[in-house]
């Protein structure tokens, strides 16, 4: 059994969409990051960072792991799924793996700060971090009008991109102008595994419509909260 502690986020979602597809028993201990629980210190002990996701395998001796591409590995790992066996084609996996992580989530995810939490809208912020999930977007496009996912074959790689790219209107963006982004996205979306898992733990309809709504605006105020402490 793993222990899944976990926020709605599209980092949160990356862990318990892999868990979903992989078919793993677990059960979800939801943290709410605008109570600081994520920083306590029993949670601390698991994870040094204090943030989310991060599971504990009770199965090898509580294990616990931390950031969510290291969480996306072990999993893939442990069960000998959503990740090549030969080197080459599980580094083409790595690849677009640390492509999510040290691209498309932190670009996205500061286009939303700018955007979306920001008490100030700084028009040259937003610009840079929107102009450059842009050109990310079409990274991805050239590389899906070659292979059908990213690594080739469905993987921890397409996974950790897409829960991030599935809330590009969260940033303010669209992908209508790249095809086979857009083919990719819905293929994801049409899996039974992963619209459970961006349900994990509740479902968050605002970050992917991106409209203007009730819950937007309470998003949008909780998320600047936790970011000016």
């Amino acid at each position: 059994m793993i222990t899944l502690y976990t926020a709605a986020t599209p980092n949160g979602w990356k862990a318990s969409v892999v868990l979903e597809e992989l078919g793993l028993p677990y059960e979800v201990k939801a943290l709410d990051l605008t109570q600081n629980e994520q920083k306590a210190p029993e949670y601390v002990a698991l994870n040094p960072n204090g943030r989310i996701p991060t599971i504990v395998d009770h199965d090898e001796g509580d294990f616990a792991v931390f950031e969510s591409g290291a969480i996306l590995v072990y999993l893939a790992e442990k069960t000998g799924g959503l990740l090549p066996a030969s080197a080459k084609e599980r580094s083409v996996v790595m690849q677009w793996l640390m492509f999510q992580m040290s691209a498309i989530g932190p670009m996205m995810g500061q286009a939303n700060v700018f955007l979306r939490y920001m008490p100030e809208k700084l028009k040259p912020a937003i610009d840079r971090y929107q102009n450059e999930c842009r050109r990310l977007f079409e990274v991805m496009d050239r590389r899906l009008a070659t292979v059908e996912y990213l690594a080739g074959d469905y993987s921890i790689a397409d996974i950790a991109n897409w829960c991030w790219v599935r809330t590009h209107r969260w940033s303010g963006l669209e992908i209508d102008a790249h095809p086979h982004l857009v083919r990719w996205r819905d293929a994801i979306e049409a899996r039974p595994a992963a619209q459970r898992g961006v349900r994990i733990p509740r479902h968050v309809p605002a970050l992917v419509e991106g409209t203007r709504s009730e819950q937007a605006e309470r998003l949008a105020r909780s998320a600047g909260s936790i970011l000016m402490r």
